[in-house]
């Protein structure tokens, strides 16, 4: 899942250790995708701090939402579905549809969040903004991460872009998909197979995401009893 989905499940946190934590894996992720770190090593140490504690609680739950989203059959339905509406837009590109079609099905249920105000994307930032940097540090020195500055520049910039607010049209999430595409694969993509890729992920949040809720009434129930 996507950030604001993450926050979705961290939204009734008291403190935002616990938030930046549910967060943490995916902006290492993307600060570097070389980083990787394994928490569990290093459990002792970080449960005896309670701000360490709570971020991570925050770690593992992401882990383990990321772990029911991918294993449910609600992404297998909607990640099949999606594929088959945008094949058409992905036409002479490197794209694997397949890929396409996860991410954006991520990104759609960010937006479906959005537009039902489920979530509020200026707590989402001010949880980033707030947490204890010191905390954060020190949780990463203790997981040995290599190189904290890079991952503070990364996290300060991703502060100040704040492009979450840009989910809110899905001309921009198109976009950002093709972004996250070239990542892995180089091409150039026609303003008219963007154009394409638009109106199909609007024809599809019409049609086909009113279930949005289901998954994650499905993953909230599933939480629990996780500890």
């Amino acid at each position: 899942m996507n950030f604001l989905s993450h926050f979705y499940f961290e939204r009734f946190a008291t403190n935002p250790e616990r938030i930046v934590g549910g967060l943490l894996p995916d902006l290492l992720k993307n600060a570097d995708k070389t980083f990787v770190l394994k928490p569990r090593q290093y459990e002792d140490q970080l449960l005896d701090n309670p701000l360490l504690k709570q971020l991570y609680i925050g770690w593992n739950r992401h882990i383990e939402v990321d772990r029911l989203f991918h294993n449910s059959p609600y992404f297998f339905r909607h990640t099949h579905q999606l594929k088959l509406k945008i094949q058409s837009s992905l036409q002479g590109l490197p794209i694997r549809p397949s890929f396409m079609a996860h991410i954006a099905l991520e990104l759609l249920l960010d937006r479906m969040l959005i537009h039902h105000q489920a979530v509020s994307i200026d707590k989402f930032y001010a949880a980033l903004k707030h947490v204890d940097e010191d905390a954060v540090r020190k949780f990463l020195k203790i997981n040995q991460l290599n190189d904290i500055p890079k991952f503070e520049k990364f996290y300060h910039q991703f502060i100040e872009w704040k492009y979450i607010y840009d989910y809110v049209e899905v001309e921009k999430i198109a976009g950002a998909l093709f972004n996250i595409c070239k990542r892995l694969w180089q091409f150039e993509v026609k303003a008219e197979q963007k154009q394409l890729l638009t109106e199909q992920l609007i024809s599809y949040l019409h049609s086909q995401m009113s279930d949005y809720q289901e998954i994650y009434q499905y993953i909230q129930y599933e939480l629990m009893d996780f500890s």
